[in-house]
This record gives C-alpha cells, sequence and structure tokens, in this order.
C-alpha cells in the first residue's frame, strides 16, 4: 500500500480554514470541494489512458484520452458525499457509486448498511471518498467490499488521516493483490479516547450538514 501525503501551500491553506472551529457550514462545504479538487489531482496520476488519433484546427496528432472501463468514484455516505463535487469536477466522465458505512462508537467497527455499486467491478480503478481516516476500520471495511467485487485498483482520498489509521490500512493490505493508494491532505498527531483525530477538524458529516 502507498500513502501519499499531498503537500502544497494551497491544500495547507484551506486546511488551517477548515480546522478552525468558527467555519460555518457553507463555508466548510466549499472548502472540502476545492480540497478534494486539488487532492484528485494527485490521486488520479496513474490514471489509465488510450492514445487518440485527432485533429486539431491545424493538423492531426495523437493525444490521450482515458480508458475503458471508466473509473468509479465511491463516496463513504454520508460525510463522503461532500467530497463528491469536487472530485466530479475533476474527472466528470467517471461513473459514482454509493457505500453506505456506519460506525459503532462503542466498538469503533464499521459495518455497511446500503450500497450501489455495480455487482462486477472487473478492470475497475475506484476511487473512494472518505473525509477522515481514523481508526481505519470503515476504509478496510469498503475496499474489502469492492475488492471482492473485483476491482483492480483502489485509490482512498481522505482530507486528514492519523497514524493509527495508515497502520491499520497497512496491516490490512500487506499482501493485497491489486495497487492500493491512500491520498491525504495532511497526517496528523494520534486519535484521542473517541477515536477522533487529533487537532483534526471534529466530525465532517456534522460540519458539512450540521447535526442530525
Amino acid at each position: 500500500m502507498k500513502v501519499h501525503v499531498a503537500n502544497h501551500p494551497l491544500i495547507s491553506h484551506k486546511l488551517t480554514v477548515l480546522r478552525d472551529e468558527r467555519t460555518d457550514s457553507p463555508t466548510f462545504r466549499h472548502l472540502v470541494e476545492e480540497l478534494v479538487t486539488l487532492l484528485a489531482y494527485e490521486a488520479t496520476r496513474d490514471v489509465q489512458t488510450v492514445k487518440v488519433k485527432i485533429k486539431t484546427p491545424v493538423t492531426e496528432t495523437e493525444g490521450l484520452k482515458m480508458a475503458s472501463p471508466r473509473p468509479i468514484v465511491v463516496p463513504i455516505l454520508r460525510a463522503g458525499l461532500g467530497m463528491l463535487e469536487g472530485m466530479s469536477r475533476l474527472v466528470p466522465n467517471a461513473e459514482v457509486g454509493f457505500l453506505g458505512m456506519v460506525r459503532d462508537e462503542k466498538t469503533l467497527q464499521a459495518s455497511t448498511y446500503a450500497n450501489r455499486l455495480p455487482e462486477d467491478l472487473s478492470g475497475r480503478h475506484c476511487f473512494v471518498l472518505d473525509p477522515m481516516l481514523a481508526t481505519g476500520g470503515t476504509l478496510v471495511a469498503a475496499l474489502n467490499y469492492l475488492i471482492e467485487r473485483g476491482a483492480t485498483e483502489i485509490t482512498a482520498i481522505c482530507i486528514l488521516a492519523a497514524p493509527e489509521g495508515i497502520a491499520t490500512m497497512e496491516k490490512a493490505f500487506a499482501n493485497a493483490k491489486i495497487p492500493i493508494t491512500v491520498v491525504t491532505g495532511a497526517l496528523d498527531e494520534k486519535l484521542n479516547e473517541r477515536g477522533y483525530i487529533v487537532p483534526g477538524l471534529g466530525d465532517a458529516g456534522d460540519r458539512l450538514y450540521g447535526v442530525v
């Protein structure tokens, strides 16, 4: 498993505003979209392409286009939904699936409660969207779900990650037979006793949509 921490001053600036408890939900949502677009540039560096011949107004030339089958973007509900617009802005021709997962606040274990995905993901590069890689339980469960359906490559895009979550992912996928990459805006200090990232930004879902 590869881990890429995006090191860019614009990402750092937007993360600072995102972390601030005074940032309201509309601003928070807008910043998340912008951050995901920046992170998606890093995450899609190795997306599969094929050569095509085209004709410009001047001459014929050769270019590249995304290969088939198209990548599939999988936001993990509910917080991952706030990342979808930023990803779609960069890769508008990708297909979109949804995976609903919930974490038990006592055991910190994740379980699947809904999915809207193809049964067969053979040949598909899946981009999983989840704002916070905390304990790692949710992402491990989500990636295993995709691997079972034949995903060929998986890239997880997270705004923040904790060392404990990265360690969990590395252990779970140490012998993975497909390429797995985690792209994150920052690697934070640790998790607290409630499983929240420190310094973090609080509950991403609540800050995106309000407390339900």
